[in-house]
């Protein structure tokens, strides 16, 4: 499946050539900080079948963590594109940067519910998980 995708700007363009392994939403503080307060919708893809198209984004991890994740985002609109994870050969692609966010057919799971905020809605019967479940590769 190609896909195609870009921050808000349109200074960044993406596309990637891969069906996703994992599509979910993930409801941590730290996705609460990049969504403006709700859960974040996600899908992980193989790194290898990402590219970007035009632009070059900017990264930032936070230098206070042990193993911190890596955020592409865009330097012009801001615009949170993904997330790399270390030693990980997927990317964690937000859903809302798609050029046709329909493709995204929902959730498999809903992840960090710890963190979850009582307006944050959750679908009936979606599984959930206290923290990260095991990796997915």
């Amino acid at each position: 499946m190609t896909q195609t995708g870009r921050c808000y700007c349109g200074d960044i363009t993406y596309e990637t050539h891969a069906d996703p392994v994992w599509q979910a939403q993930c409801h941590c503080r730290e996705c609460q900080y990049i969504s403006g307060g709700g859960p974040n919708y996600f899908m992980m893809i193989p790194e290898d079948a990402f590219s970007y198209t035009k632009g070059t984004p900017q990264q930032f991890s936070r230098s206070d963590l042990e193993t911190p994740r890596t955020r592409d985002f865009c330097g012009n609109c801001g615009t949170h594109l993904l997330t790399r994870l270390p030693g990980r050969p997927l990317l964690v692609l937000k859903v809302g940067t798609l050029d046709d966010p329909k493709t995204y057919t929902g959730p498999e799971m809903a992840i960090f519910t710890c963190d979850q905020q009582p307006f944050h809605v959750i679908a009936e019967g979606l599984p959930t998980a206290d923290k990260l479940p095991p990796p997915r590769d």
